[in-house]
């Protein structure tokens, strides 16, 4: 038993904690609302963090896999799985009566909740906790917010990264002593409450890169206040060129909704050396929407400045390799 443990056994649990947990990751073909889960993992948790059991299963998606080349399930490998409706059941079964817990939790939970409604049910989760917001809440000195910033924290091995069951393992690990760590010290933790899904698209075909469908639910306002950011150290080293990577200094425009949540796009950028925009102007290198088609002041902007237009999957592939200002090596930024 380390130090940690000792000190948080010998204080009384918290009353207002969860009195379980359910630690989820998902793969999927994608970040829009169209897209589908090829695997899933959950490790039940108990009221102090200690394993369960843990569940992992493929998921046919009925369509391409999507980035194989990230989640490494072909469709070979998914033409024999379950549908999702083969496994929502025991899926159910697993996240009953728990807070669901991933490292950002609002994209698994959006895929999640998708995936039942389009299956005619809904997850039985009532509350979801975001591993990121967790480890903001605890002021952890991580160099930024990639699950494996976390897991070296705090000296969990990944195996296999974005593999389902190796990644739900590791948020688990990490996770215990995180819990630990908040009950020691009173702090609140970071819960949201995960509302029913009212809509969805299952659009058949797989979106072409720059030409995603809107995220946005039919009448729902995509204004968002703007928020204040130190000033990017690099120079702008201009217009972002198609088949080429991203360059420390570019800036950074987003317009309309995001799968992920649009601060933690924004945060992604921003370390990995990018200058987050709030305004489309000739200065500006690249314009992400889900959207390209609306009418919006910056989709307007961007086409009479001919400023470059791509989708959200789409950056989010660059953010991976952006090439450090003046150098021609990329700077990984994954995940």
């Amino acid at each position: 038993m380390t130090m940690l443990d000792d000190q948080t056994t010998a204080t009384m649990w918290p009353a207002a904690y969860p009195q379980g947990y359910a630690v989820v990751d998902v793969e999927t073909t994608g970040l829009a609302r169209d897209d589908r889960i090829v695997s899933a993992a959950v490790y039940r948790l108990d009221v102090r963090g200690e394993v369960e059991d843990h569940w992992y299963t493929l998921v046919n998606p009925e369509r391409d896999p999507g980035p194989v080349w990230i989640h490494g399930l072909t469709s070979d490998v998914l033409e024999s799985a379950p549908l999702f409706p083969d496994i929502a059941a025991e899926f159910a079964e697993r996240l009953e009566g728990r807070v669901l817990v991933a490292h950002n939790a609002i994209f698994d939970w959006s895929m999640i909740a998708r995936e039942y409604a389009r299956a005619g049910g809904a997850a039985p989760t009532r509350q979801r906790l975001c591993t990121i917001a967790l480890s903001k809440e605890l002021a952890l000195p991580l160099p930024n917010h990639k699950l494996e910033s976390l897991a070296a924290h705090f000296g969990v091995v990944q195996q296999r990264a974005h593999h389902a069951l190796d990644d739900a393992r590791v948020l688990a690990e990490a996770f215990r002593p995180s819990l630990h760590a908040a009950a020691r010290d009173g702090v609140r933790l970071p819960l949201l409450e995960c509302l029913p899904l009212t809509e969805w698209s299952d659009t058949p075909a797989r979106p072409r890169i720059g030409h995603q469908s809107s995220y946005r639910p039919a009448g729902q306002s995509t204004w968002r206040p703007s928020r204040k950011r130190p000033s990017c150290p690099y120079p702008n080293p201009g217009r972002y060129e198609t088949g080429k990577s991203l360059v420390q200094g570019m800036r950074v425009a987003f317009s309309g909704d995001t799968s992920v949540d649009r601060e933690l796009l924004e945060d992604r950028a921003v370390e990995a050396g990018l200058h987050v925009a709030t305004s489309v102007s000739r200065l500006t290198s690249l314009l992400v929407t889900n959207d390209p088609e609306s009418s919006t002041s910056k989709t307007v902007k961007a086409v009479s400045y001919g400023t470059p237009v791509i989708d959200e999957a789409a950056f989010t592939q660059l953010l991976r390799d952006v090439t450090p200002a003046g150098g021609d090596a990329p700077a990984s930024t994954e995940r």
